[in-house]
């Protein structure tokens, strides 16, 4: 009996992830998965599809949500075709902006749910399976006052184009998508109250476009997608320039400069 083709979408009740959950129910899928902590949000996700997708409203940081997942993707044998990272979160302030709990839990989510949810889907995945992980710009150089945000995407960045040379004798592709800033919820909700902080986002983009480039990008098996020419002058940029030179130009454009040492 030939098993069920299904996507796993994280994230998928607003922005990014959303419109990930949109296009692949254009693909030949049995069943979408989507995962994201606002069951109102993804109750909207399934109206697309009434009886193709399934909602899992959970927090991803909590390891008995993970277990769920492995279990039920266990107990019903199913072909992972995609699986789509889009959780995550940032906060865009100094070290002393946000309590230990919050930017824990900002690497708890943005890499130790990827990476678990990858694991847990692997075995799973067969020939022309894909994983896109959600990066960011912010993955090319070290950027003050979103330190650990930034960590995180050069983290994912990173950990995704090496694991797609690990997955290709398994005819997996592992794309990792690095867009700049977008429309979405997560500029809202980053941003701290406070003196010092991210508050210039040039060149945003909507969503659609970069989602839409990344499926592509991934289809073709690479390992990495870049969507725009602002983004992609930046990451050719961070290749050459020492990365304290790019630290600087970022203080410079987010009008920082000057005022990394004042309390």
């Amino acid at each position: 009996m030939e098993k069920k083709k299904i996507a796993i979408v994280t994230g998928a009740s607003s922005g990014i992830g959303k419109e990930f959950a949109s296009l692949l129910l254009k693909e030949d899928l049995d069943e979408l998965w989507a995962l994201g902590r606002s069951e109102e949000r993804l109750k909207e996700v399934k109206e697309a599809d009434k009886d193709r997708v399934r909602i899992f409203s959970m927090d991803l940081t909590q390891r008995k949500n993970l277990d769920i997942i492995e279990a039920l993707i266990v107990s019903e044998d199913v072909d992972v075709r995609w699986l789509v990272n889009c959780a995550g979160f940032a906060k865009f302030c100094d070290y002393g902006g946000i309590d230990r709990y919050t930017s824990v839990n900002m690497i708890d989510l943005n890499i130790g749910a990827l990476v678990s949810m990858g694991l847990i889907c692997l075995p799973f995945m067969g020939q022309g399976a894909h994983i896109i992980n959600m990066a960011s710009m912010a993955a090319f150089q070290p950027l003050p006052y979103q330190n650990i945000y930034s960590a995180t995407k050069a983290f994912v960045r990173n950990y995704t184009r090496a694991l797609s040379v690990e997955l290709k004798h398994k005819g997996v592709s592992a794309t990792a998508v690095c867009p700049g800033w977008m429309q979405t919820r997560l500029i809202e909700r980053a941003i701290v109250k406070g003196e010092k902080g991210t508050r210039v986002f040039p060149h945003i983009v909507y969503p659609d476009v970069v989602a839409k480039k990344a499926l592509k990008d991934a289809k073709k098996s690479k390992d990495m997608s870049v969507y725009g020419a602002y983004t992609k002058t930046s990451r050719v940029v961070a290749k050459f320039l020492p990365q304290k030179c790019m630290m600087g130009i970022w203080l410079r454009q987010q009008r920082l400069r000057g005022r990394e040492h004042k309390k």
